[in-house]
């Protein structure tokens, strides 16, 4: 009565890892000390009790989340792992927060000021838990919700639009025009570099902004303080996901749509689901990301401009492909190349934070959507064979562009593992030494991770190929292990 029983969960993922005993514990004390909990030391019996039914102390059980996560390249819970999550209490700590301006800005400010403050050494983005299913979707449906009584106007802040107190915020048009343009450059050295180069550059600057609005404004002033708001924790939460900080990514990809919709900026909303869309796709959590993806096509469908509705529909497509749908998968990849040839407006009259999906992000997305299918459908070489050209467009394409190098090595990387796909393991790994190259330049997590992935593969079916062999060991020596210390 009341004795421990061995956690069978825990032991199943633990057998199909490959990793012993001390090699988890190794695991787990690294992880530690990175995110400085160096409290932290575990050895192979603790592992053992572990499996025979003892509850590991915080944060070992969101290590041990996030190292199974990592292993297979799928989000694993803690309570995939036989283990119980420790609630988190403190207020504004999840997904479900309030939509009320005034709240909005004092959660960003607060969530900002934490990330400078802790995550020095990747405790905030390690000590967070992802949201996923229902506790997400239903939250993100109050996005739809009209704003109360303010005829959509941002609340809180625009006391002024509702005949309140005189405006206390002394900012110039000049001055206000200097943020925006700062928010392109980010983003446009995010393109470049990759995330983890300038994420705490932009991380400081939200919280900067987030001063500004403890203040009241004109009308106009105060909702293009909150879309400036809105793309910068955007922005911020884009570089925690290219860095592999997915807790913290998704919080401020929430935090990010609030603000958008205190600026009644639909568009810029259906924009952030789509990129929390892109992520769910990552951690494998598909029926999530369609959800998220559907979300932003109905919340914009009279707001949407054609650029905007084909990057929604590429996405929808990418969601059915990993979740088997072939028929609608290729429907929505139609329809996204439809929306694109429908473009009217040049590219310098579309919103900058748009600009980046061009025919060649097109291709890339319809191509490893065609790719995914494949993998599901037991490594067909059918759907390889047509994702080959698409990729090829986008691989093509992409090394025209000197100011997109993350997205160029990323669809070598396709490239790479489509060739997998057709047994073709020299152009597989030729395909990956071109992103190797690209990844020693840039600091993007995400790149590294496929390169690694994709290499991994190939060594594992083709090990006796000479070009495989000569990646794998580049790879071992050239992209060292990540650590959250690299994200500045």
């Amino acid at each position: 009565m009341g004795e421990k029983q061995p956690n069978e969960q825990l032991a199943t993922w633990f057998v199909r890892s490959g990793w012993s005993k001390g090699e988890l514990a190794r695991q787990v004390n690294r992880r530690a000390r990175q995110i400085g909990a160096s409290h932290i030391s575990t050895d192979t019996s603790r592992v053992r009790r572990w499996l025979d039914g003892e509850s590991p102390r915080e944060p070992i059980p969101k290590i041990l989340s996030d190292l199974f996560s990592e292993r297979f390249g799928s989000l694993v819970t803690i309570e995939d792992l036989g283990l119980k999550a420790v609630p988190n209490l403190a207020p504004g700590s999840g997904v479900d927060l309030p939509w009320n301006g005034s709240q909005t800005v004092q959660l960003i400010s607060d969530y900002s000021r934490s990330d400078l403050m802790l995550n020095r050494r990747g405790f905030l983005g390690t000590s967070l838990a992802l949201t996923a299913g229902s506790a997400l979707i239903e939250p993100m449906q109050r996005w739809l919700a009209p704003a109360p009584a303010s005829g959509g106007l941002p609340t809180g802040a625009l006391a002024t639009a509702r005949g309140g107190r005189p405006p206390t915020g002394r900012i110039s048009p000049p001055e206000l025009a200097l943020l925006e343009s700062t928010v392109r450059m980010f983003r446009q050295w995010d393109a470049q570099n990759g995330g983890g180069l300038r994420r705490k550059a932009v991380v400081g600057q939200l919280h900067e902004v987030c001063d500004l609005l403890q203040e009241t404004y004109p009308a106009d002033v105060t909702r293009r303080l909150f879309q400036t708001t809105a793309q910068l924790a955007h922005l911020a939460g884009w570089m925690s996901y290219d860095i592999g900080m997915h807790p913290s990514a998704q919080k401020y990809y929430v935090l990010a749509l609030h603000a958008a919709k205190e600026a009644g900026d639909r568009p810029f909303g259906a924009l952030i689901l789509s990129d929390m869309c892109r992520q769910m796709i990552h951690l494998n959590r598909s029926s999530d990301a369609l959800e998220l993806v559907h979300l932003a096509q109905y919340g914009s469908r009279d707001t949407a401009t054609a650029r905007t509705s084909a990057l929604m529909h590429a996405l929808e497509a990418r969601a059915y492909a990993n979740l088997g749908e072939v028929n609608k998968c290729y429907r929505a990849a139609r329809l996204a190349e439809d929306s694109f040839t429908d473009i009217s407006v040049p590219l310098e009259q579309e919103p900058d934070w748009i600009t980046f999906f061009s025919e060649a992000e097109l291709n890339a997305e319809n191509a490893h959507s065609y790719r995914d299918l494949s993998y599901h459908a037991g490594r067909s070489e059918v759907y390889a064979l047509q994702a080959q050209p698409v990729m090829e467009r986008a691989v093509e394409l992409f090394a025209q562009d000197p100011d997109h190098q993350r997205s160029y090595a990323l669809n070598l990387i396709g490239m790479s593992s489509v060739h997998l796909l057709q047994k073709q393991p020299e152009e597989a790994a030729a395909s990956a030494q071109q992103a190797l190259e690209i990844a020693i330049r840039i600091r993007s997590e995400r790149v590294n991770t496929r390169v690694r992935k994709t290499t991994a593969a190939a060594t594992d079916e083709f090990r006796g190929v000479a070009e495989v062999i000569e990646l794998r060991d580049r790879v071992k020596q050239e992209l060292p292990e990540y650590t959250r210390n690299q994200a500045v």
